[in-house]
């Protein structure tokens, strides 16, 4: 009888130490689980400064000495950026004009943005208008044709014609310096000439062109 009453608590005492060891064993892997790990070498590197900006082109003309200044951002602002510029004549605004007469005026257009132009383009308006200048006017209708512009840049000839040919013209028309970087400046000269043969009838009379420069990059 005693041998048999002992052999359950035997197999009791075997079974007690599996299962305390699975027991911990267990915990160690719950551990694991939830940590990742026990130990280990980290290392990492955050960029704080990561940015992309945007520059501007802006555009200045000026006339002989500084003392006229229009810009493109005259307009209201860089979102804009087109502006319309009265102060500056490129024709020179001669009211006494004689026949074979030249007025010259320079003017520079300069790049006053930040980020370089990459084509330069001038336009001249659909047509040139003839009006009346003051109270004495002669009857001719075609001052346009009489009066010659030539337009330079430095040793460049941008355009020889009428003030009639020059109405209407596209890019193709111009010989344009290269695109300014940002900060230079381009000179131009307009030298504007009454043909010698206009006579009397062309007495009182003004002619006008719109021009428009253009910068793009």
């Amino acid at each position: 009888m005693s041998s048999h009453a002992s052999a359950p608590k035997n197999k009791r005492r075997r079974f007690a130490p599996v299962a305390l060891g699975a027991g911990v064993l267990g915990a160690v892997l719950l551990s694991l689980s939830l940590t990742g790990t026990m130990s280990g070498f980290v290392a990492s590197i955050t960029n704080s400064q990561n940015t992309a900006a945007t520059g501007a082109l802006v555009m200045q003309e000026q006339n002989a000495g500084a003392t006229v200044t229009c810009l493109s951002t005259d307009g209201g602002s860089v979102s804009t950026n087109a502006a319309t510029c009265a102060t500056i004549n490129k024709f020179g605004g001669s009211t006494l004009m004689t026949p074979g007469n030249t007025v010259t005026t320079p003017v520079t257009i300069k790049n006053i943005g930040t980020v370089a132009a990459t084509t330069f383009t001038l336009t001249a308006g659909a047509t040139c208008t003839q009006t009346n200048s003051g109270t004495l006017n002669g009857t001719a209708t075609d001052l346009c044709a009489k009066m010659n512009i030539v337009i330079t840049s430095g040793a460049t000839t941008v355009f020889n014609g009428t003030l009639a040919t020059l109405a209407g013209g596209t890019s193709a028309k111009f010989t344009m310096p290269a695109a300014p970087a940002a900060g230079v400046t381009v000179p131009f000269s307009f030298a504007v000439t009454l043909d010698s043969a206009a006579g009397n009838t062309y007495q009182g009379l003004q002619a006008s062109v719109p021009l428009t420069w253009a910068f793009s990059s």
